[in-house]
């Protein structure tokens, strides 16, 4: 079990951080009492079933906060490995991001970001010391900081936490509005005017076969795929867990749902992380009261 405690100045991204643990499969819990640490551990190791977990402490626990190096000498007794994680920031930044947010600082009651955060460091500083890593986000975007905790915390493995929704649609029945690429394959022959397949949808062999033997198909494909292996490495670079890429007929049925299903495989080829869905390849037979 991976145990994992992230702490450090208020301000310095820690809320960003449980986002991004998550993506890397850490089971995260935000602000818990430090009271609680060792018996959370003990009942995540004996339930075997979250390898990496990662706790948020900070100085929001108010006066809970000094419990946290018993709750560490605990946890050292019941021979739990564990390591710390320290954000920090320098105080102007930390000032700029509290007077962005309009929020006020933890400690500052009056309102003076600047005593606060003076204050924290003092009481901050002993668990600092004992940090295993330490990240000053003070010129660090989200992307890059993401980028250090992946560095850090996979160890090594390629990590692609992004999930390619591949989804069919109709374009008479509207454009998926979440899609973060939209092409039209409208430009293909159409199954719909073939007596034989116009019951049939993209899903059937006999409506693929048909698609995927027009040579518009294929050139397409090739295109399509050339340009999504492309853009994949750039929109997990810059951070994103989702991408929806929606491809569209007339009627949601026929040659986008083959189309859809063929870029899934391929992908799923490249290890990708991938889910394919038909929004509307059951609407024209819904409208017609089958």
């Amino acid at each position: 079990m991976q145990f994992l405690i992230i702490t450090g100045m208020s301000g310095a991204g820690k809320s960003h951080c449980v986002k991004y643990f998550e993506d890397i499969g850490y089971y995260c819990v935000d602000n818990l009492p430090p009271s609680l640490i060792p018996t959370f551990a003990m009942l995540s190791r004996q339930s075997g079933k979250m390898e990496r977990i990662a706790l948020i402490v900070d100085i929001r626990g108010g006066d809970m906060f000094q419990e946290l190096f018993p709750a560490l000498e605990q946890l050292t007794m019941l021979e739990i490995a564990y390591r710390i994680l320290f954000l920090d920031s320098n105080d102007g930044v930390l000032i700029k991001r509290f007077k962005e947010t309009r929020r006020m600082h933890p400690l500052a009651q009056d309102g003076r970001v600047q005593d606060g955060i003076t204050r924290e460091r003092e009481i901050l500083s002993p668990v600092r010391a004992r940090a295993d890593y330490i990240l000053d986000t003070s010129n660090m975007l989200p992307r890059q900081l993401r980028e250090e905790i992946i560095k850090l915390f996979v160890e090594g493995r390629a990590h692609n936490n992004l999930t390619v929704n591949v989804r069919s649609f109709g374009f008479k029945y509207g454009i998926p509005l979440d899609a973060d690429l939209v092409f039209d394959v409208r430009f293909i022959p159409n199954p719909f005017y073939v007596d034989a397949l116009k019951p049939l949808t993209g899903l059937d062999s006999a409506v693929s076969d048909y698609v995927m033997a027009q040579s518009e198909s294929v050139t397409f494909l090739n295109k399509l795929m050339d340009m999504v292996s492309f853009l994949l490495p750039c929109f997990v670079k810059e951070g994103k867990s989702q991408i929806v890429i929606a491809i569209g007929c007339t009627g949601g049925k026929h040659r986008s749902v083959t189309l859809a299903c063929k870029l899934g495989g391929l992908l799923e080829a490249m290890n990708a992380t991938v889910v394919v869905e038909h929004r509307d390849i059951d609407r024209d037979a819904k409208a017609a009261g089958q």
